[in-house]
C-alpha cells in the first residue's frame, strides 16, 4: 500500500539528484484522488482479513461445531440469529406510534420541538462544515494561517460521538432482540464513510449551495440504486419529480458564475466528488433498507453502522499517521477543536431528532422539515459566506424545491390510497 506513494515521491529525486521540495510533497498529499486511494487501502487492510475470517468460519461450519468463550461473539458477528421480520412499509423505519395524547396543543408543541431541533442541528452543522473545510485557522496580520486538510478525521469525530450516543440509548432503553450478523453492517458503514469523506472534500472545490442542490437531487441515483439492489418499481410521478429536480439543478449549475479562485480542473474535481457522495449515499440507504428485514430499531442500526465506521476510520488514520497530526492541529487551534466537537454533537443530535420526528409524525412531515432545512441552508450560506446566486440559478432552486414538495404530497396521497386497497393488493414500493 505504501509502495506507490514512495515511488511517486522518489521520481523527482532520482531525476534531479536533489531533495524533494516540501511544496511537491504537499501537492501529492493534498491531491484528493491520492488521498482517496490511500484511505481505501487503509480500509482494505481491515476488510480483507475480516472477509477471510468470515469465509473460514462459514467453511468450518462453526455454528454447529464451535465451542468456547468466543463462540457467542463469533456467532453474533458472522451468523447472527438469521431470523427475519416482515419488511415494513417504509423499509428503514418502524411503524409510527399513534399519539396517546389527543391534545392539539401538545402535538403542536412536539412538532415545533422537532422542527426546531432538526433545523438547529443541521443548519449549525452545515455552517460549521463549510467553515472548517474552506477557511483558515490561526490567521494573523503576518501569518495567513493554515487550513485543516484531513476530511477523514472529521468523519471519525462524527462517528465516534454517534456511536457513543447510540450505545448509551440502546443500553438505557428497551430494544428488539438483535438478529442480523454484525458483519453486514460493514457494507453500509464503508459506503457511509466514503460518502461523508466525499461530502467534506467537495467543499474544497465547490460552493455549499451547489452541494446542497446536488444532495437534493440524489433522489435520482437512489431510485436507480433501488432498482439494482432492491428490485424496486416506481410510480410515474416519481420519475416526473426526479426529472424536475434534474432540470432545476442543471439551471442552477449552468447559470452560476464560476468562483474566481476555482479553475476548470478543480470544478471538475468537485463534480466528481459530489457524484461519489451521491453514489455511496444511495447505496447506504438501500443496503440499510435491506438490513431492516431483520428485527431491529433505527438506533440499533445507527449503533451497528457506527461501530464499523469507528473501526475503519481509526485504523486508516493510525496507519497513515494522520491521527496524531490532526490531534496536533487541534492543540494548535482551540477554535478548530470547538468547531469539530460541535460538528459531531450536531450530527449525533440530528440523527436522534430524525428518529423521534418520524416516530411521532411520520416520514412525510419529516421530509417537509428537512426540505425546508435545505432551503434555509442555502440562504444562510449565502448570507454568511457571500455566495452569489443569479436569477436563473434562483429559479432553478425554486424548481428543485417545488419538485420535492410535490413528491411529498404525491407520496402522502399514495399512502392514503394504499390503505383503502383490498387485502390481497399491495402498493408499489417507493423510495
Amino acid at each position: 500500500r505504501f509502495c506507490l506513494p514512495l515511488v511517486l515521491a522518489s521520481l523527482p529525486t532520482m531525476a534531479t539528484g536533489e531533495e524533494i521540495a516540501p511544496a511537491l510533497q504537499d501537492s501529492w498529499g493534498d491531491f484528493w484522488l491520492f488521498r482517496f486511494f490511500v484511505n481505501a487501502a487503509g480500509y482494505a487492510s481491515i476488510v480483507v482479513p475480516g472477509f477471510l475470517l468470515i469465509q473460514y468460519f462459514k467453511r468450518r461450519n462453526y455454528l454447529e461445531t464451535g465451542r468456547g468463550i468466543c463462540f457467542p461473539v463469533i456467532k453474533s458477528c458472522v451468523f447472527g440469529s438469521e431470523v427475519k421480520s416482515v419488511h415494513q412499509e417504509d423499509g428503514s423505519l418502524p411503524p409510527r406510534a399513534e399519539p396517546t395524547e389527543s391534545s392539539t396543543a401538545r402535538q403542536v408543541f412536539k412538532l415545533l420541538f422537532c422542527a426546531a431541533g432538526l433545523q438547529a442541528s443541521y443548519l449549525t452543522w452545515g455552517v460549521l462544515q463549510e467553515r472548517v473545510m474552506t477557511r483558515t485557522y490561526g490567521a494573523t496580520e503576518t501569518d495567513p494561517g493554515e487550513k485543516f486538510k484531513d476530511s477523514q478525521f472529521l468523519v471519525f469525530m462524527n462517528r465516534i460521538l454517534a456511536f457513543t450516543v447510540a450505545g448509551l440509548y440502546c443500553a438505557l432503553t428497551k430494544q428488539p432482540r438483535h438478529g442480523a450478523p454484525m458483519y453486514k453492517y460493514s457494507f453500509a458503514s464503508l459506503s457511509n464513510i466514503l460518502s461523508s469523506w466525499c461530502q467534506y472534500e467537495a467543499l474544497k472545490y465547490i460552493s455549499f449551495p451547489t452541494q446542497v442542490l446536488a444532495k437534493a437531487s440524489k433522489v435520482i441515483p437512489v431510485m436507480m440504486m433501488g432498482k439494482l439492489v432492491s428490485r424496486k418499481s416506481y410510480e410515474y410521478w416519481e420519475y416526473l419529480t426526479a426529472a424536475l429536480i434534474s432540470v432545476g439543478v442543471s439551471m442552477f449549475l449552468l447559470s452560476s458564475a464560476p468562483n474566481r479562485h476555482v479553475s476548470t480542473v478543480t470544478t471538475f474535481s468537485g463534480i466528481i466528488l459530489l457524484a461519489g457522495y451521491i453514489i455511496f449515499d444511495s447505496f447506504t440507504s438501500n443496503w440499510q433498507d435491506a438490513l431492516f428485514t431483520y428485527k431491529m430499531s433505527p438506533v440499533q442500526m445507527m449503533f451497528g453502522v457506527n461501530v464499523f465506521s469507528c473501526l475503519f476510520t481509526v485504523g486508516s488514520l493510525l496507519e497513515q499517521g494522520a491521527l496524531l497530526e490532526s490531534v496536533r492541529f487541534m492543540a494548535r487551534h482551540s477554535e478548530f477543536t470547538a468547531h469539530a466537537v460541535l460538528l459531531s454533537v450536531c450530527s449525533a443530535c440530528g440523527q436522534l431528532f430524525i428518529f423521534y420526528t418520524i416516530n411521532q409524525f411520520g416520514a412525510a412531515v419529516f421530509t417537509i422539515i428537512m426540505t425546508l432545512r435545505q432551503a434555509f441552508a442555502i440562504l444562510l450560506s449565502c448570507l454568511i459566506y457571500g455566495h452569489t446566486v443569479t436569477v436563473v440559478g434562483g429559479l432553478g432552486i425554486a424548481v428543485v424545491f417545488m419538485a420535492l414538495f410535490l413528491r411529498v404530497y404525491a407520496r402522502s396521497r399514495m399512502k392514503k390510497r394504499s390503505k383503502k386497497l383490498p387485502p390481497g393488493e399491495t402498493p408499489v414500493q417507493k423510495v
